[in-house]
């Protein structure tokens, strides 16, 4: 039985992200893919960073299964198997990372997630380091569209905990775990990508 997993979204933002995502890279080093959902993005980037070690995680089995089904199809030395990780753990038990990306869970997940994302990237980033994340935000309490009201308000149907967060609350959030909030960069369908770097400790 195949489990490999499709996400329209993930074929429709997968340029747009990579012209922000790619400008982070390092030469070499280590990149931690929280929440890789069907493994999408770690086949399409992974092959075009044959230096950089992609580290798929995610806390769905199916989602796991669904990254090692693609890896199946498509093995890229770089493209590690995916590891079982839940931001909310204290200790994630790996070491060092250059980048961390975060695509579309912030608001699929109770803000404790959210919170254990940000606290996770200034304990595991290495120095310098950068936290990518992707999805919707409210800006200064706001939706940006009426598209993401309908969408927060169904998100919060099926949890209550899940939700549209606030900018200025993760970013606050951020700076309290040693993460500057580098910019914010309006993308498709009212998403946007938001850049944070690890301080010098």
């Amino acid at each position: 039985m195949d489990q490999k997993l499709h996400s329209t979204a993930a074929v429709r933002n997968c340029e747009p992200v990579w012209s922000v995502l790619s400008e982070i890279l390092p030469e070499r080093g280590t990149l931690l893919e929280i929440g890789s959902g069907t493994g999408q993005h770690g086949a399409a980037y992974a092959p075009r960073v044959p230096h950089i070690q992609w580290q798929p995680s995610d806390i769905d089995p199916s989602y796991m299964a669904s990254v090692r089904a693609y890896q199946t199809e498509q093995p890229h030395p770089n493209w590690l198997p995916p590891i079982h990780l839940d931001v909310t753990s204290q200790e994630w038990d790996l070491d060092s990372v250059d980048v961390i990306m975060s695509m579309n869970m912030i608001h699929i997940a109770p803000w404790e997630a959210c919170v254990g994302l940000l606290q996770g990237a200034g304990k595991y980033l290495a120095p310098g380091g950068w936290l990518y994340t992707y999805g919707p935000y409210k800006i200064d309490g706001e939706h940006t569209s009426e598209s993401n009201v309908a969408f927060d308000r169904s998100l919060k149907s099926r949890n209550p905990s899940w939700g549209i967060k606030d900018l200025e609350a993760i970013v606050s959030c951020a700076e309290e775990a040693g993460l500057r909030f580098d910019k914010k960069v309006t993308m498709p369908a009212n998403n946007f990508s938001l850049l944070f770097q690890r301080g010098e400790r």
